[in-house]
């Protein structure tokens, strides 16, 4: 019975490993690449120890400590231990990204579209295409963590070591792993793919921000989160192998618990409730705009609540800023006075920046949803009735520019609200919001980017997000790789100002919303000209 169960568990995962051979051979690069070329930024920008134990002191204030974890090895600030404060976390947060959109498209996203029961009425085991998703991409993230330990050791920088090395790969692993298991139970739980991604990533946010706020606040809180586990390794300082061992024992009794629910539950059903359809459908819906709100419903709630989360959440160290920053010498020197602007807001500047990159990912998931919506042969259903081109591609744009605007706002103001609140002087929270709005001519940018790879080769709309990693490079770690100005200048955020520090450029921002514009107005010329598929 056993192995009927897993009949041909093989042959699937071949077929997995064949469908997404690019999609993996990219993100593995991906992955390499970024962390080699940090390992050769921090080798070459901070050759001495002297430079090393500078950027040890920055490291050291509260909001740092949120973003990228405790730091251990400060006091002998290597570049392996560099390496793994700086880049190890947020990694493992992409490699957790990562594991819920492929394994959720094997899983949920295959029965969503009827080709699991394709394969159900072949010789194929109940349990075999779960089998064969879980095994390819355990197999997977052992290979990211085989390829990342083995580049970092060919690299012989001397605090680079082996073990090092080894527990390095290991974490980003096995954190993969663990969100790949998570990711297949989700996918019993929820009735859609998108709920299951939604879930997915509203738990690795989750993680992330319990994490960010134990670290600061409570050693206990921080050890509940599995990011809390990971950063625990002391990687390149003190090597410990616990977090390894917990992070694979959840991940296993995750996997068991996805079997176990996909052997007692019926296809196409989800063991979360879903409440009965309306009787009539709401006038809404007689729109394309409201049928694209009705089927992102709950992805815009999901986001909104984790944007002003996750706001509130960087809000809450900013009462510790100041403290530390008149009690630091090193900090003074790093951080040169500007008149009328605090140390904390010339600090605000650069989470602004993060937050705009981050509140970008939602309103592209708004505006590619329409992609998905035609590659199911759904969009087509509604050409074919009383609904243009241009409309219906509008309805989505204006969707993702309401909520991309909508996490943008909210992420300010989280970070104002509690951001007052803990800090004696405080800012204004207009000064938070306009920092935060003058971030919009960038993300039209993207979105209009978006629109013109749907209106035109809508196969290659993986560039758009591929280009936000690019601008997220060399905004966010520009000056760590010092990069030439024009690097920089070549993402859409470059061109922002860095409220409230510099002063507004209308200029700068005029030529983004012109480009923005002659995009789209491209981008929706190649939509109404090209064949839809399914039609």
């Amino acid at each position: 019975m056993n192995k009927r169960l897993y009949a041909n568990t093989g042959v699937l995962a071949r077929h997995i490993t064949r469908q997404d051979r690019v999609r993996l051979v990219i993100w593995m690069a991906a992955f390499l690449v970024s962390t080699l070329l940090v390992v050769s930024a921090f080798s070459t920008l901070y050759s001495s120890d002297t430079e090393r134990q500078a950027m040890a002191e920055t490291m050291k204030n509260p909001a740092m400590i949120a973003m990228v974890g405790p730091g251990y090895g400060l006091e002998n600030y290597t570049v392996g231990a560099m390496l793994a404060h700086q880049m190890l976390l947020l990694t493992a947060v992409v490699v957790g990204v990562m594991n819920i959109l492929l394994v959720a498209r094997h899983t949920r996203g295959e029965e969503e579209d009827g080709r699991l029961e394709l394969v159900r009425a072949l010789p194929a085991g109940r349990l075999s295409s779960l089998a064969s998703t879980l095994v390819v991409y355990t197999g997977a993230n052992l290979m990211l963590a085989l390829l990342t330990a083995v580049g970092l050791v060919t690299f012989t920088v001397e605090s680079i070591d082996v073990e090092g090395s080894v527990l390095y790969g290991a974490a980003l692993g096995v954190t993969g792993i663990f969100f790949a298991a998570l990711t297949a139970v989700f996918a019993q739980l929820s009735e859609s793919g998108r709920g299951t991604i939604g879930l997915g990533m509203a738990v690795l946010l989750l993680a992330y921000m319990v994490r960010a706020i134990g670290d600061v606040s409570s050693e206990a809180l921080a050890l509940a989160s599995p990011f809390g586990w990971i950063v625990r390794t002391e990687t390149y300082v003190t090597n410990l192998w616990w977090p390894i061992v917990v992070t694979l024992a959840a991940a296993v009794v995750l996997a068991v618990l996805a079997f176990y629910l996909n052997a007692i539950r019926d296809m196409d059903a989800g063991f979360l409730p879903s409440k009965a359809g309306k009787k009539q459908a709401s006038r809404l819906l007689v729109h394309p705009i409201g049928l694209a709100v009705r089927l992102q419903r709950t992805g815009i709630i999901s986001w909104a609540i984790a944007m002003f989360v996750l706001g509130a959440s960087y809000g809450s160290v900013l009462g510790d800023l100041e403290s530390f920053f008149a009690d630091n010498e090193m900090m003074q020197q790093l951080l040169t006075p500007i008149s009328g602007v605090s140390l904390t807001e010339q600090f605000l500047s650069m989470l602004m920046a993060v937050l705009a990159m981050i509140s970008t990912i939602p309103a592209l998931l708004f505006m590619l949803k329409l992609k998905g919506e035609e590659g199911k042969g759904r969009a087509a259903h509604l050409l074919e009735r009383a609904v243009s081109r241009t409309r219906l591609m509008g309805s989505y744009l204006v969707l993702s520019l309401v909520g991309g605007w909508v996490m943008l706002s909210l992420a300010a103001l989280g970070l104002g609200t509690v951001g007052n609140a803990v800090m004696e002087g405080g800012i204004s929270l207009g000064r938070f919001y306009e920092s935060a709005m003058a971030y919009l001519p960038a993300m039209w940018v993207m979105l209009a980017l978006a629109v013109l790879l749907i209106g035109w080769v809508p196969r290659v709309t993986v560039v758009a997000w591929l280009y936000l990693v690019y601008s997220f490079i060399v905004v966010y770690m520009g000056g760590l790789f010092q990069f030439d100005e024009w690097v920089t200048k070549l993402s859409p955020f470059g061109h922002i100002p860095e409220l409230p520090v510099k002063e507004v450029s209308w200029l700068a921002l005029s030529v983004l919303t012109g480009i923005a514009a002659v995009v789209l107005l491209v981008g929706f010329a190649g939509y109404r000209k090209r064949d839809i598929q399914g039609g």
